[in-house]
C-alpha cells in the first residue's frame, strides 16, 4: 500500500526511525552493561515487538494486561510496577513477571514472601523527594502528597528483608543532568540500602534518543552506580523508543471563521491525542508554523462536541481547503495507548511504514469496536 492510498485518520509508525532509536539504546547497553526495557505504557504496538526484541532486554508493565502482553509478545525480561496490586491478580502477575516492584509498606508485607516463594525478584519503588521537572506537575511523582514510592524514613530492617531491588521514576522527557541530580538524592537518602541490592531501576522519562540528549553523562551515571554498588542497572524508557517515529495523518473536513480562521479535522485532540489537552502541549506539524509566522493562520480543531477539542494554532504558506491532508509528528508515543471513542469517534487505523517506503496496514477499526466496548 502506498502512502497516498491511506485513509484518515491513521497513525503511521515509521520502521526506519524506530530502528534508529533502538540502535542508540542498544549501544548504551553494550557500552555500560545496563539493561533497557520497553515501557509499554507509552508504546505497546506489539506488531513491532519482533523488531524491538532484537535490541532491548524486555518490557516494563504498569498492570496485569501489559504484563501479559510483554510475556506473550516480547518473551524476555518482564518487570511490573503498580501503586497497589489486586489480590486476585497476583498469581497471574507472578506467572508473567520476573521482577515485581512494590510501592508501600503494606504492599511489601502482603506480597513480598509470595514473590520470593515463586522464585521472582521483589523490589520497592522509592520516593527520593527530588523534583527536577518544570511545567509538568501532573507527571511529578515527587510532588507533595505523592502516592508514588516510599520515603526513606519509612524503611526498616523488617521491611527490607528479602528486597532485591530499588526502583525510582522521577523524570519526564528530561536530560541526563536531571538524572544525575536525582541519583545524588537517591544516594543521600537510600545509600545505606543500595549495597544490599541486586538491581537498581532508574525508571523512565529519559529522552535518550532526542538529538540534544547527553548520552555520555547517562553512561557515566550508569557505570558509577553499577561499579559502586555492584548492581545491575535497568532503564525503562517509553518515549525514547518511539520518539519521532510516528505520524498522525488527518484530513481537513471544513473551514469556518469566528474571529479567526478555524479548520475542523477528522482527528480529535480529545480522542486521538489526549496528551495535547492533558499536559498540555502543542504537537509538531509538518509544514506548519507558529501563529503569524506564515501568511495563513488557522486554529486546528476536532469534530467532537467538546468545545475545547482544539489541537492548536498553526500557520501555513497557503490557505487550507477541505480535503487537504496534514501530518502531526511524534505521534507514536502516548497516543495510541490513550485514544478513545468519545462521541463515537472512529479510532485511527494503525499503519507500519516499512523501511522501503511501503505501508502495511496493521489494524483497522470500525463500528463494532465502538459498540462492543460498553455492552
Amino acid at each position: 500500500m502506498k502512502y497516498k492510498e491511506l485513509q484518515t485518520p491513521c497513525y503511521i509508525v515509521q520502521e526506519k526511525r524506530l530502528r534508529e532509536n533502538l540502535e542508540i539504546l542498544r549501544q548504551v547497553c553494550q557500552e555500560t552493561g545496563c539493561r533497557i526495557l520497553l515501557a509499554q505504557k507509552a508504546f505497546s504496538m506489539f506488531s513491532v515487538y519482533p523488531l524491538i526484541r532484537k535490541y532491548l532486554n524486555g518490557t516494563a508493565a504498569s498492570g496485569l494486561y501489559e504484563a501479559r502482553l510483554g510475556a506473550e509478545e516480547m518473551g524476555k525480561e518482564n518487570h511490573i510496577f503498580s501503586p497497589a496490586y489486586r489480590e486476585d491478580e497476583m498469581e497471574e502477575i507472578l506467572r508473567c513477571c520476573d521482577h515485581i516492584i512494590l510501592n508501600s509498606p503494606g504492599q511489601i508485607r502482603r506480597f513480598r514472601d509470595r514473590i520470593l516463594e515463586a522464585g521472582k525478584s521483589p523490589g520497592i519503588r522509592i520516593n527520593p523527594e527530588c523534583s527536577t521537572q518544570e511545567g509538568h506537575a501532573i507527571y511529578d511523582p515527587c510532588a507533595p502528597f505523592s502516592r508514588m514510592g516510599i520515603r526513606a524514613e519509612l524503611l526498616t530492617e523488617e521491611l527490607m528483608e528479602g528486597i532485591q531491588g530499588i526502583h525510582f521514576h522521577t523524570l519526564c522527557e528530561q536530560n541526563s543532568d536531571d538524572l544525575e541530580t536525582t541519583l545524588q538524592a537517591v544516594e543521600e537518602k537510600f545509600g545505606n540500602w543500595l549495597p544490599r541490592m541486586k538491581w537498581v531501576n532508574f525508571g523512565g522519562g529519559h529522552h535518550i534518543t532526542r538529538e540534544d540528549y547527553d548520552i555520555e553523562r547517562l553512561k557515566s551515571c550508569i557505570r558509577r552506580i553499577q561499579e559502586k554498588y555492584q548492581v545491575t542497572v535497568y532503564l525503562e524508557p517509553g518515549e525514547a523508543i518511539a520518539l519521532n517515529a510516528g505520524i498522525l495523518l488527518t484530513t481537513v473536513l471544513e473551514r469556518m471563521e469566528n474571529g479567526m480562521e478555524i479548520a475542523i479535522l477528522d482527528t480529535s485532540a480529545a480522542c486521538h491525542m489526549p496528551d495535547v489537552l492533558e499536559m498540555p502541549y502543542r504537537p509538531p506539524l509538518k509544514d506548519g508554523g507558529k501563529p503569524g509566522e506564515k501568511p495563513y493562520t488557522y486554529r486546528l480543531a476536532g469534530p467532537t462536541c467538546l468545545a475545547g477539542d482544539v489541537i492548536g494554532d498553526y500557520s501555513f504558506d497557503s490557505p487550507l481547503h477541505s480535503g487537504d491532508r496534514l501530518e502531526f509528528q511524534d505521534m507514536a508515543i502516548y497516543t495510541m495507548v490513550k485514544n478513545n471513542t468519545f462521541n463515537g469517534m472512529k479510532l485511527p487505523d494503525l499503519v507500519l511504514e516499512k523501511e522501503d517506503g511501503e505501508c502495511r496496514m496493521v489494524r483497522t477499526f470500525g463500528y463494532e469496536d465502538f459498540k462492543e466496548r460498553l455492552s
